[in-house]
């Protein structure tokens, strides 16, 4: 194979003898300037492409330069191939066919999605060597809006709790969140403009609010699971990291396949409402957290926003262990094979997790499924008279050290509704971590949430990339 797992390969990967362009006059939808191709947004890079201002191979060559100098520290990617990345951006450079809206951009995969061609660990040795002959449709969707999968970022094992190496790029000191821990922290050290991840508790929103980047978990069911690993039938929901919110609304066209695949939206309709909501979490916000969910709220007043509170129905607090319930069971039920067949080489705890599922009597399971149903029944109450929720999206900033991945309790209620969510950085602690918060859209009203999400973010301030990167860090 060309490709390269970086976790064996010492010093980061291997580019050949291929010349790179890490930097190059481009044209973005901002004007001329100078810039790190790297550092451009999905959406500015399909426009420079688009405009000729750089080639897909540049751009391409740019990422993968900086994936060299970065992965060493970040440790972000299971697996890279940058001999097939860069053949089909030139045979994207080449082509006179119609070109799709992501035509020459590069993402990355999480390392339990399928890609022909490349491994699909699941982050565990006891599938090293397992090569899929068959791409996930969720891949096959960018590829024919004409994006270029790098390769596949690390995730933690079997997307459950056991962490990767994958370190924080805003401080190596402390985790990146999980369990798209790859994907996250590669766009947000600006490696890749777009990476694909999953959340079945909270491994979108929670590695999104650790590494301040945006992370959107649409409504459940919105995007296809073909070619994705199953580990919680009723919660697991594809989703993705981008750096700007006309990032955001451009893929998930691409990727719920919507007729119109642009990279706006339309004007929120009508009057915006933001309901400020503690949920059953708040107990476990940090002093710092609390106050940047409230210095928010109120910002977003001050600008002309109406700011309301809202209190969710008291049978949601409930929801929090019922949902830990739905995914011990159902993860038993899709994983626990794997779990007998490769004893000595999984990890502790993951058997541990595994079999506590095993554990669940079907009396709890069906229990849970009716709570999960019941909840559901109450959104249109809960979004009556409010257009978005706002809510932490962690407890905290990123907790120091890498033995655990920290706490999803502030997307597991979410999860289990099927809302659509928006992980982003609400504020920033002294050290430079970022604060995320999330807001929360009426389950399968996916594009006028976004629509509305990216009203409410204009009126926040940029979001910063690495230091050499940051004149492009934006929201909009």
């Amino acid at each position: 194979m060309d490709g390269v797992r970086l976790r064996r390969v010492a010093g980061g990967p291997r580019l050949g003898n291929q010349k790179l362009r890490p930097a190059h006059v481009v044209g973005t939808p901002h004007g001329w300037a100078v810039t790190a191709l790297h550092a451009l947004s999905l959406v500015e890079a399909a426009a420079s492409i688009a405009a000729g201002h750089c080639r897909a191979e540049e751009l391409v060559s740019a990422c993968l330069a900086r994936i060299s100098a970065r992965d060493p520290a970040v440790h972000g990617w299971a697996y890279l191939d940058p001999a097939r990345a860069l053949r089909e951006a030139r045979a994207r450079d080449a082509s006179t066919s119609a070109r799709g809206p992501l035509h020459g951009v590069p993402c990355g995969v999480k390392d339990i999605i399928d890609v022909a061609g490349m491994p699909t660990t699941h982050g565990s040795a006891a599938f090293a060597q397992h090569y899929p002959t068959t791409t996930a449709e969720c891949v096959e969707r960018l590829q024919r809006a004409g994006a270029i999968v790098l390769g596949k970022t690390i995730t933690t094992e079997f997307a459950t709790y056991h962490p990767g190496p994958t370190r924080n790029p805003r401080d190596p000191r402390h985790t990146p969140g999980g369990s798209s821990s790859g994907s996250a922290a590669t766009v947000a050290d600006a490696q890749v403009p777009l990476a694909l991840g999953t959340q079945t508790a909270g491994s979108i929103i929670r590695p999104a609010s650790f590494c301040g980047v945006l992370g959107f978990k649409p409504s459940f069911g919105r995007y296809p699971l073909r070619g994705v690993l199953p580990t919680a039938t009723s919660l697991d929901t594809l989703g993705f990291f981008a750096r700007t919110l006309a990032d955001v609304v451009l893929v998930d066209a691409v990727l719920a396949a919507t007729p119109t695949a642009t990279p706006t939206a339309a004007p929120h309709p009508g009057p915006l409402t933001v309901g400020l909501c503690r949920s059953p979490a708040w107990s476990q916000a940090s002093a710092a957290m609390r106050a940047a969910w409230q210095d928010f709220g109120a910002g977003l007043a001050a600008r002309g926003l109406r700011v309301v509170e809202r209190e969710l129905p008291a049978l949601f607090a409930d929801l929090l262990d019922a949902q830990q319930v739905l995914h011990r069971h159902e993860a038993w039920r899709a994983l626990g094979e794997i779990r007998r067949l490769h004893t000595a080489v999984v990890s502790q705890a993951f058997a541990d997790f595994i079999d506590s599922g095993a554990r669940e009597t079907p009396a709890r399971y069906a229990a849970a499924l009716a709570l999960q149903a019941q909840c559901r029944a109450e959104l249109r109450a809960v979004f009556a008279g409010v257009t978005v929720l706002l809510t932490p999206a962690a407890p905290d900033v990123a907790p120091a050290g890498l033995a655990a991945t920290g706490d999803p309790i502030f997307s597991r209620l979410w999860t289990a509704l099927g809302t659509p969510c928006l992980g982003f950085p609400g504020a920033w602690s002294a050290p430079g971590l970022p604060l995320g918060l999330q807001l929360i859209g009426p389950l399968h009203g996916d594009q006028d949430f976004l629509a509305a999400a990216r009203h409410v973010l204009a009126l926040t301030a940029p979001t910063p990339l690495p230091a050499e990167d940051r004149p492009h860090g934006t929201h909009a």
